[in-house]
């Protein structure tokens, strides 16, 4: 029995240059996740801080830890999607050959591209609703929420990009369907 998955192999960088590009894009955008949930952390231990040790109050705290972490969910979409690191189950396509596999992962690229235009365009009119109409919390601290929202457009955004990538590494011939090596 194998170590792990064969879909868990790490992906290689790509020789398509526009493919290499998308991916070190979706590692920086994977660097600035990491980035944002350590910062949740280290606002969430001051706030604890705050609160338990010096008896204070804490005002803005809670609501930027809320931002951020949905921020990095979003900004770290690409990333997940480049590195394969989501969560899926290869049981139809281990159990497909050649052509098969290849209609499929090529039909689940297309689905997925469309889904995620979708989730883009009304992502981007959520943002721009917030920021046209200067929409802000409706907290002490009164974020303009088009500085949240941006994390809608930006993160599908990228997550196209990577999708659209994926697809022209698998139509180039690039990588293979699914990351499975061929039958």
């Amino acid at each position: 029995m194998a170590s792990h998955a064969p879909s868990a192999v790490e992906r290689t960088k790509s020789d398509n240059r526009f493919v290499r590009a998308v991916q070190n894009i979706s590692s920086v955008a994977g660097w600035c996740s990491a980035l944002m949930i350590l910062a949740a952390v280290f606002i969430t231990c001051q706030m604890i801080f705050i609160r338990f040790v010096l008896n204070g109050s804490t005002v803005w705290q809670t609501e930027y830890v809320v931002f951020l972490v949905i921020a990095a969910t979003l900004i770290g979409l690409p990333f997940v999607q480049c590195q394969r690191g989501h969560v899926n189950v290869d049981l139809i396509p281990l159990a497909l050959r050649g052509k098969a596999r290849f209609a499929l992962a090529f039909v689940t690229l297309t689905l997925s591209i469309g889904i995620t235009g979708i989730m883009l365009f009304y992502g981007y009119e959520h943002w721009h609703f917030a920021w046209a109409r200067g929409w802000t919390s409706d907290t002490v601290t009164a974020v303009p929420l088009w500085i949240p929202y941006l994390s809608l457009p930006l993160g599908f955004g990228l997550l196209l990009l990577q999708l659209i990538a994926d697809l022209v590494a698998l139509l180039t011939k690039s990588e293979t369907p699914f990351g499975l090596e061929a039958s």
